[in-house]
C-alpha cells in the first residue's frame, strides 16, 4: 500500500467578503496549519488578487522555518511587519551577506514591528512557537520579480538552507554573548573607578 502524499498550501486565499472580521479563529486555524506544514509557515491573504496595489496578510510561522534573505528592489516595494504573537529576529544584511544588524520583535515591547526599504536585504528568524505577523507590502505580485535573492544565500528547500540558518543563529548567539561580556566588563571597570567613601 502506498502512502498518499498530503498537500500543504503556501497560502490561504482571501475571504470573499467585502468586510472581513479578523478573528482568533482565523489566525488559530492558520497557526495550526503552520505546525503541519513542512515549510513551518503559511500565509492568510487578505488582498483578493495578485494584482492588488497593496498586499495585506497574516504569516503564521514556527521556529526552524527558513526565509531566504531577500529584498524587494525590482520593482521597489516597501515592506511593513507588525508582530501579533510570539517573537522573531529581523536580520539586515549588507550587499555581500554580512549581518549588519538584528532587531528583536515581540508584541507589547518597544520593538513591535519593522519597516524595511526596498534595497535592504533581510530575513526573519522565528524564536517562539506560533509566531504570528501581519505584513503589508506594495503590489502587484509577480513570482519572478517579487523577491531579489542574493547569490550568497541558499534558497529555501536546498540542502544548504538548514546549515546556513543554524550558522546564522550561532553567529547571532556569539554576538549576544560578546555584548553581555562587554557590558559586564564595563560595569566592573566603572565600579573600580568609583572613589571609596
Amino acid at each position: 500500500m502506498t502512502e498518499e502524499k498530503k498537500f500543504y498550501p503556501v497560502a490561504v486565499d482571501a475571504p470573499e467578503t467585502d468586510v472581513t472580521p479578523l478573528t482568533l479563529t482565523m489566525v488559530g486555524n492558520l497557526l495550526a496549519q503552520s505546525r503541519e506544514s513542512p515549510r513551518k509557515r503559511i500565509l492568510q491573504k487578505l488582498h483578493k488578487s495578485h494584482g492588488a496595489g497593496v498586499h495585506r496578510m497574516f504569516n503564521a510561522m514556527q521556529p526552524g522555518t527558513y526565509i531566504t534573505p531577500h529584498r524587494h528592489l525590482q520593482p521597489a516595494k516597501d515592506e511593513t511587519v507588525l508582530i501579533v504573537a510570539g517573537a522573531m529576529l529581523v536580520i539586515q544584511f549588507s550587499d555581500d551577506g554580512t549581518i549588519v544588524s538584528h532587531t528583536l520583535l515581540q508584541p507589547g515591547t518597544e520593538n513591535f514591528g519593522i519597516d524595511v526599504a526596498p534595497h535592504v536585504y533581510h530575513t526573519y528568524i522565528v524564536l517562539k512557537a506560533d509566531t504570528l505577523i501581519f505584513e503589508v507590502k506594495d503590489g502587484p505580485y509577480e513570482s519572478e520579480t517579487d523577491k531579489d535573492f542574493p547569490a550568497w544565500a541558499p534558497r529555501e528547500g536546498s540542502e544548504e538552507a538548514e546549515p546556513y540558518l543554524l550558522e546564522m543563529i550561532k553567529d547571532l548567539a556569539e554576538r549576544a554573548n560578546a555584548a553581555v561580556e562587554a557590558a559586564k566588563a564595563a560595569e566592573a571597570a566603572e565600579e573600580q573607578a568609583e572613589p571609596a567613601e
